[in-house]
């Protein structure tokens, strides 16, 4: 009767996991029920003896032992100092490494790996060799659950003090790089996969209560990734840069001509770095054409003929490259790129393939900011008035939120954009000399549409 009770009390507490086998003693269940009801408050104070006598005695019993300790020891961590902290220290890291042992379905060797890695670098307590050596295990063998974004960032950052620091080759920079940049894009994926499904179901007002908590789960995590993404390329710095890539990739042009994987990412790194106008990118470009003729290859012979100022064959290739490729995200991109080239002569066709790239990825927030600019620069050419003509600044704040609300990685630039945008609209006093409040503002320019003029 005793053990019912206790088994309930564990259900309404939503403890899981019961090995029944060590479930039998009296004495770990009941401690078990005691530290989830002290951790559930944050009680961590009067959780930590009765958890610790069911993690020593019961490690098994539940994985709360594992879940929850780890909240009680990081409490016992924030809270101590000196022998008593490392101490504590200690015994989290063991905690890491135990919860494999007892529990390898639920503990992942990545998700262990980048556990350890963040409270060692949080305290100090670990060299750019360790954790470089922690995590680039973790990425190489269990690469789908390395997923949390400090840790990806240490696993690249580490290596980047190790190469200035003479530890590390440049080529192994840009390879971790590329691996790193990759992997976040991929996680991202997901998470504005997520947003775009849930979105409509926020604008009619119909998303569940665990629909709200998904989609405000994905948008923190995606707009996480971003910051990530962004600390890494500033982290990357000046190596990148083309005097750096061409005497790299130009010296081991010969050897490595025939590695379609070395290939592809020479000359991604060079096309994203601007590198176009050295003879070497067209090198590279030729022989990831011999090599793999694809969508790739047209964009890249689109950017050469874009730089050689053949803007309408640049074009031509472009819509090549999006014709043959399957993957929508790689599609949308492409398509972005069409439209920073066809800016150059008609924003309308830019506009085109902006909203081209956002068919084919909804998510793709950096189309809606080309938007924005396009209607931001056209201020000028959309009004008689001033007032008209500022009004169009309302249009370029509205693509700029929706840029952040789509992809929240891009959330900071985005609301950045917005915020510029909305304070070189008219403002209250101009809305009120204008006598326009409330009405709708058409645009008579190439932008067409309207606005609506905010209430005062």
């Amino acid at each position: 009767m005793k053990k019912k009770l206790i088994l309930m009390t564990l259900a309404v507490l939503g403890v899981t996991g019961i090995s029944f086998g060590q479930g039998q003693n009296p004495e770990c269940m009941t401690n078990l029920s005691i530290y989830s009801e002290h951790v559930k408050v944050k009680n961590y104070d009067a959780a930590y003896s009765p958890w610790k006598m069911v993690y020593e005695t019961c490690p098994d019993l539940n994985r709360a032992n594992f879940t929850y300790g780890e909240r009680i020891l990081k409490d016992k961590i924030k809270k101590s100092s000196g022998a008593e902290k490392d101490g504590f220290i200690q015994d989290l890291l063991t905690l890491y490494d135990s919860s494999r042992q007892y529990y390898p379905a639920k503990f992942t060797p990545a998700g262990v790996a980048e556990d350890k890695a963040i409270l060692l670098y949080d305290n100090k307590m670990a060299s750019d060799e360790e954790l470089f050596k922690m995590l680039d295990d973790a990425f190489k063998n269990d690469r789908k659950n390395l997923k949390n974004p400090k840790a990806l960032y240490l696993y690249f950052s580490s290596l980047v003090d190790l190469y200035n620091a003479g530890k590390q080759e440049l080529q192994s920079v840009f390879d971790t790089y590329d691996d790193v940049i990759e992997k976040i894009e991929e996680e991202n994926k997901k998470l504005t996969n997520v947003i775009t499904q849930l979105l409509p179901k926020e604008d009619s007002g119909t998303l569940t209560s665990k629909e709200k908590r998904r989609l405000k789960v994905a948008s923190t995590n995606s707009e996480s990734y971003g910051k990530i993404a962004s600390s890494i390329d500033t982290k990357l710095g000046a190596l990148a840069d083309c005097q750096n890539l061409i005497p790299l990739y130009q010296k081991s042009f010969d050897q490595k001509k025939g590695d379609i994987v070395w290939v592809k990412r020479a000359v991604g790194r060079m096309f994203s770095k601007e590198c176009t106008e050295d003879p070497l990118f067209r090198k590279l470009f030729e022989a990831q054409l011999a090599l793999e003729p694809s969508a790739d290859a047209y964009l890249y012979g689109g950017t050469l003929k874009a730089a050689d100022g053949d803007t309408r064959g640049a074009l031509a290739d472009f819509d090549k490259a999006a014709e043959l490729e399957t993957d929508p995200y790689r599609k949308s991109n492409i398509l972005y790129k069409a439209a920073t080239v066809a800016r150059r002569f008609s924003k309308a066709q830019a506009r085109t393939y902006c909203n081209k790239a956002i068919n084919a990825n909804a998510s793709n927030g950096k189309a809606y900011l080309l938007i924005a600019n396009l209607y931001a620069t056209s201020a000028n050419d959309c009004g008689e008035t001033p007032f008209e003509k500022r009004a169009i600044y309302w249009k370029a704040a509205e693509m700029a939120r929706k840029a952040a609300r789509v992809d929240p990685s891009l959330g900071a630039r985005a609301r950045k954009s917005a915020a510029s945008y909305s304070a070189k609209a008219p403002s209250k006093t101009d809305i009120f000399n204008s006598g326009m409040a409330g009405q709708m503002l058409s645009f008579k320019c190439w932008v067409g549409g309207s606005v609506k003029v905010p209430t005062l």
